[in-house]
């Protein structure tokens, strides 16, 4: 029998947003095992659990959809290890929102292998809202507003990129979606490109905001990294006419 193909999506709020990947990883591995899920083990000399997160967030980030895909022998209801999986978290600030059967990707008419219908092999793009920690907001509130809406509207915005050898000038206007201000809940909303093609991090736009208003714009933000609260809201693959679609919606519910 092979073995089924698991999607679970998770929040991650509260003081685990200081938990590293890699620690992240343990910490589900070790979750795993206390819900008693039937997973399926990697072969050779040092077995592991079979599973991969979609996009790792970074540390300091809050996350209302993060996605972790597992394969196991067999499976309950998607409603049953939603519970147990939950009950053996033994922490807050991670919550197991559902669990879904991803359907194998099979083979095309001349047999064929179809894509990799894995998370980290689909993501594509994700939401972010960023909102001011209490006593970092501007100043000037409609000034700010104003300069970003501006900064919203441009064609081009460049940014100098570093790389793994070097760093490079590149235009990341292409790789936002979507970004606008709400001036009256005052949280500004992002939709950018993730994924191993084209990856752009909500801090690395702010950055190409402040230089682009000069640094001493409003000393209160000038660490605007440690200013703002980030929370990624969802995270998308591509479909076939180009539309973003929820990760957990390209999963089935299992009765």
């Amino acid at each position: 029998m092979s073995a089924l193909k698991l999607r679970i999506k998770f929040s991650k709020k509260e003081y685990m947003k200081f938990i590293g990947h890699l620690d992240l990883m343990r910490f589900f591995q070790k979750a795993i095992r206390r819900a008693d899920i039937d997973i399926a083990y990697s072969t050779g000399y040092s077995p592991h659990q079979v599973m991969s997160f979609a996009a790792p967030l970074g540390v300091g980030l809050t996350s209302d959809g993060e996605y972790l895909d597992i394969e196991v022998n067999s499976a309950d209801s998607s409603e049953a290890m939603k519970r147990r999986l939950n009950a053996a978290l033994l922490t807050h600030g991670i919550e197991v929102v559902s669990v879904r059967r991803i359907p194998d990707p099979g083979f095309d008419a001349q047999g064929n292998a179809l894509k990799d219908r894995s998370a980290m092999a689909m993501v594509a793009g994700a939401d972010y809202d960023l909102v001011f920690k209490e006593g970092h907001e501007p100043k000037d509130w409609d000034g700010f507003c104003d300069a970003f809406d501006a900064f919203c509207a441009l064609e081009q915005i460049t940014v100098l990129k570093a790389t793994k050898k070097s760093s490079l000038t590149a235009d990341i206007r292409p790789m936002i979606k979507s970004c606008r201000l709400d001036r009256k809940s005052r949280v500004i909303t992002m939709s950018l490109s993730t994924g191993s093609s084209a990856n752009l991090k909500p801090e690395l736009v702010m950055e190409a905001f402040y230089k682009g208003i000069g640094s001493d714009w409003d000393p209160a933000v000038e660490s605007y990294q440690y200013s703002m609260q980030i929370n990624r809201r969802e995270t998308y693959a591509l479909g076939e006419n180009g539309e973003w679609i929820a990760l957990e919606a390209l999963g089935e519910v299992i009765e």
